[in-house]
C-alpha cells in the first residue's frame, strides 16, 4: 500500500455561515499543495452551532460533493447538523473524487448535558480508500469514549479522523486522550479542531506508537500529514516499539468487557447527567 496526503484545515472560523470560507480555503489549500489526496475539515466547520436548516446537511453537501469532484479530492466538510423530520443527529459525510458519498459518520455522543436534543448514532464509521487502506471517524466528544476507537479499531481502520469543535478549557487534556487513542489502537489519530471564533485550535496528528507529528497553535493551519498504513499494520503486528500488542490481546479476551459487568448501583448513585449547579 502507498503512503496518503491528508490537510487537515484547522480555520479561524465566525460562529456560523462559513461556507464561501471553507470553500476558498479548500481551494486554496489544493492549489498550493497540489499532492493533497484528503481535506478534512473541523466539526460543524459551516453552520456552527446554528441548527437552522440553512446549513443543515440536506442543504450543504451538493456544494461540497460539487468542490470534491472538481479538485478530485476525498472530502470530509466537517460535520452538519441533518434535520429528519422531528430529529436531529450530527453527521460528517464522507465524500470521494468522484462526489459521490461513501458513507458518513454520526455522533454518538453528543456533548451532554450541553448538547442538547441532538439524536446519537448508533454504528461506527468506517470506510475504505482503494489502494490505501481502512479509515475510520468519530466527533468531537466521542473521543472521550475509548469504546468509539477500539470499535473503529477492531473494524480494521488504520488511521481515524476526528473534527472536533472545542472551545472550552479542557483542551488540553482532549490533546493528551488523542495520543493516548493512537497508542491504544495503533493507529494515526488525525484531530482537527476548529479556530477563530467557534473554537481554541491545538489540533494535534499522532502516529500508530503515540509520537507527535503535528501539534498546532491556536492560530490558523494547514496541517500536513503523510500516512503509512503498512506501518500501521507493522506496529500492529509487532507491537509498539516491539512491546505492547493491544489489539491483539483485546481479540483474544474480549469476555469481561463484552459481559458489561457493571455495577449500577454505583452509577446510579452518580446522578442524573444535568449541568452542574452551584454547591
Amino acid at each position: 500500500m502507498k503512503p496518503f496526503s491528508i490537510a487537515a484545515l484547522q480555520l479561524n472560523l465566525d460562529y456560523s455561515n462559513n461556507q464561501d470560507l471553507v470553500v476558498e480555503k479548500t481551494k486554496q489549500a489544493v492549489k498550493r499543495y497540489p499532492w493533497i489526496q484528503m481535506v478534512i475539515l473541523s466539526e460543524l466547520a459551516v453552520g456552527g452551532s446554528s441548527r437552522s436548516k440553512e446549513f443543515s446537511l440536506e442543504k450543504q453537501l451538493p456544494t461540497f460533493q460539487r468542490i470534491a469532484k472538481e479538485l478530485k479530492i476525498w472530502y470530509l466538510p466537517g460535520s452538519f447538523y441533518h434535520h429528519v423530520q422531528k430529529e436531529i443527529t450530527n453527521v460528517a459525510p464522507v465524500i470521494s473524487p468522484k462526489g459521490d458519498v461513501v458513507t458518513s459518520c454520526t455522533k454518538i455522543y453528543p456533548f451532554l448535558p450541553y448538547e442538547k436534543g441532538i439524536k446519537p448514532g448508533l454504528e461506527p464509521c468506517t470506510f475504505k480508500i482503494p489502494r490505501v487502506g481502512i479509515f475510520g471517524m468519530h466527533i468531537c466528544y466521542d473521543l472521550w469514549f475509548p469504546e468509539t476507537s477500539r470499535a473503529l479499531a477492531m473494524k480494521g481502520a488504520q488511521v481515524i479522523l476526528h473534527p472536533s469543535l472545542t472551545d472550552t478549557c479542557d483542551r488540553d487534556e482532549e490533546k493528551i486522550m488523542a495520543r493516548a487513542t493512537a497508542i491504544q489502537q495503533q493507529c494515526y489519530y488525525i484531530d482537527v479542531n476548529a479556530g477563530g471564533k467557534q473554537g481554541r485550535g491545538l489540533s494535534i496528528v499522532t502516529g500508530p506508537e503515540g509520537e507527535i507529528l503535528n501539534e498546532s497553535c491556536e492560530s490558523e493551519e494547514v496541517i500536513l500529514v503523510e500516512v503509512d498504513t503498512d506501518r500501521v499494520d507493522r506496529v500492529r503486528t509487532r507491537g509498539i516499539k516491539g512491546l505492547g500488542q493491544p489489539l491483539k490481546s483485546f481479540r483474544d479476551n474480549p469476555q469481561p468487557f463484552v459481559q458489561q459487568t457493571w455495577d449500577k448501583k454505583y452509577l446510579d448513585k452518580l446522578g442524573v447527567l444535568d449541568v452542574p449547579k452551584k454547591d
